[in-house]
């Protein structure tokens, strides 16, 4: 058990040093303005119904990052898979305008969802911006560059923030499907759900917090 169990560390510290060298712009580009009528909006909590039949996303909490006529994106916020150095990510990243000893602290690794797993994301309050920063809403934002993470391990980053690997994806349609068979409750996005909550508990408070049954 211990042997399988240290196997899984590695193998997921694994995908976090992939994930760091591919913190490049790595969400989907802004669709055009007039695309952007898809419902639910950008911003929105999507909870797994208890009758979710697709295994990865049981009892999963995502937060829609876009949704509109193309598709939809979303980033799962209640699954943590590892914790790890920063100094160790960026170095491994070959990493080599700061030295280690001026990065400091450790990020807890969420499993963002099954596509595109090599890629890494922040989700992390509005206060901090880039150029590729992608606002969600008023109190979320997402940025996939490896200089946010540069700026966490100097203490200079988001007040709050979730590195998340891989990412939810649906095509055109697919989710409107989906919420078509029940398969999604809905909430707002309150920052303290995706940032402050109890993993563990997650899934039941934003159930109890659902609005609507899409």
């Amino acid at each position: 058990m211990a042997q399988h169990r240290a196997q899984r560390v590695l193998a997921a510290a694994a995908l976090v040093l992939a994930a760091v060298a591919g913190l490049r712009a790595a969400e989907p580009k802004p669709a055009p303005a007039a695309d952007r009528t898809a419902d639910p909006p950008p911003g929105t909590l999507l909870i797994a119904a208890a009758t979710m039949q697709d295994p990865r996303f049981a009892r999963s909490v995502v937060l829609l990052v876009k949704h509109d006529g193309k598709g939809a994106f979303g980033i799962i916020v209640n699954k943590p898979v590892a914790e790890q150095p920063i100094a160790a990510l960026l170095a491994a990243g070959d990493d080599r305008q700061d030295p280690p000893d001026k990065i400091d602290g450790s990020v807890e690794v969420y499993y963002g969802g099954p596509v595109q797993p090599q890629l890494g994301f922040i989700l992390h309050s509005a206060e901090y911006r880039r150029p590729e920063t992608l606002a969600v809403d008023s109190g979320i934002a997402m940025t996939a560059s490896r200089d946010i993470l540069r700026d966490i391990g100097r203490h200079q980053g988001p007040q709050k923030y979730l590195f998340a690997l891989g990412y939810a994806g649906w095509g055109a349609g697919q989710l409107d499907g989906e919420i078509a068979r029940r398969d999604w409750f809905s909430a707002a996005a309150d920052p303290e759900l995706v940032f402050d909550a109890d993993r563990a508990k997650l899934w039941d408070q934003a159930l109890a917090r659902r609005s609507q049954e899409l």
